[in-house]
């Protein structure tokens, strides 16, 4: 059966809060950038941040990454635990992880990306987390932080209560060159929005939330060891976003298509699709081309939804996902779908 998820307590100005690196470790190779994300995180969130031992370190063992984090947990100074960013290879900290340490001191946990192995991890342990929200990523933004992203971080940090997410006027998935700190002085370029697209809007869906990133859910489900029977995800409304390694429509399906047959996508009433990335530093794409991709990927999407849970709920364009600005949403916490009110509340 599903565990029972325990929702992190809030924290209070000044408190102090673990950085950690648990996949890559960019606040070695890109100081200035990790720099500014911590002198916003103490001026303008009101947090202190430690550092652990592999915070900095590239190439640290995954039994050190791991190390770090139960020391994070442990530390009953710490309220809350920050990813710099995500990686590649999360997924081998995972064994090295005692379950005991997190549920007997759960706390928030911020990550996405390749943070969904230990999203999902915790989620498993019992505990609930919150995707997004990485350091170098929004608190190390170019130009200053966003209202939405920083609006969506303190909820899950601070307030709590809930937030009803809404639809931006433009966004941004150009990425701007960490070594070029100068650069990074400036917000990156942005374009009008793709808009919300609802599919079968045609009931309310309250439920827990799961999923992340689509390329770590399928490691983890190629691995085996991570994720649970099926019937646990009964009711959960499933969160998927894609990578900048923006993959096809065809991989995109397939990996659904696996999902289906191990009778996951069954268990999910409602779907939120954060809006696609669909250029990177380095695979740029012209504006022209980018439109074309998304549309192509939410076409897999409903395909295999068509295939394995016709009935779904599906909201695309969300920005859950690898653009900006991104909300950061509950993993594990509550979350309703609306759809005659087109409206998707989150509970902090």
């Amino acid at each position: 059966m599903r565990p029972h998820l325990t929702i992190p307590g809030k924290l209070a100005p000044g408190d102090r809060v673990a950085v950690v690196s648990p996949a890559f470790a960019a606040p070695g190779p890109f100081p200035e950038v990790h720099e500014v994300a911590m002198t916003r995180l103490r001026e303008e969130i009101g947090l202190e941040p430690v550092e652990y031992p592999t915070t900095r370190q590239l190439g640290a063992a995954p039994q050190a990454r791991a190390a770090d984090l139960m020391a994070a947990f442990a530390d009953p100074g710490i309220k809350a635990v920050l990813a710099t960013i995500g990686g590649d290879d999360q997924i081998t900290v995972l064994p090295f992880l005692d379950p005991a340490v997190f549920t007997a001191n759960p706390k928030a946990y911020l990550g996405y990306s390749d943070n969904t192995n230990l999203l999902n991890w915790l989620w498993n342990q019992g505990v609930a987390g919150y995707h997004g929200g990485s350091t170098m990523v929004h608190l190390g933004r170019p130009g200053g932080l966003h209202p939405v992203s920083t609006a969506s971080l303190r909820a899950a940090l601070f307030d709590g209560g809930e937030v009803r997410l809404h639809p931006v006027d433009r966004f941004s998935e150009v990425e701007l060159s960490w070594a070029d700190p100068e650069g990074m002085r400036y917000p990156a370029p942005t374009s009008p929005h793709p808009g919300w697209v609802w599919h079968r809007p045609d009931r309310v869906v309250a439920g827990p939330t799961w999923g992340g990133n689509l390329e770590i859910l399928h490691w983890n489900l190629a691995a085996g060891r991570w994720i649970r029977p099926s019937e646990d995800y009964a009711g959960c409304v499933l969160i998927l976003e894609t990578s900048e390694e923006m993959p096809s429509s065809e991989e995109v399906f397939r990996m659904l298509r696996n999902m289906g047959e191990r009778g996951l996508l069954a268990q999910f009433p409602a779907v939120v699709v954060g809006v696609a990335k669909s250029t990177s530093l380095d695979r740029p794409v012209s504006l022209e081309r980018r439109e074309p991709y998304r549309t192509a990927q939410r076409d897999a999407v409903l395909a295999a939804f068509e295939a394995y849970n016709p009935e779904t709920m599906i909201v695309f364009n969300v920005d859950i996902g690898h653009t900006d600005p991104q909300w950061v949403i509950p993993y594990g916490g509550a979350m309703t779908i609306d759809g005659p009110a087109r409206t998707i509340t989150a509970s902090y």
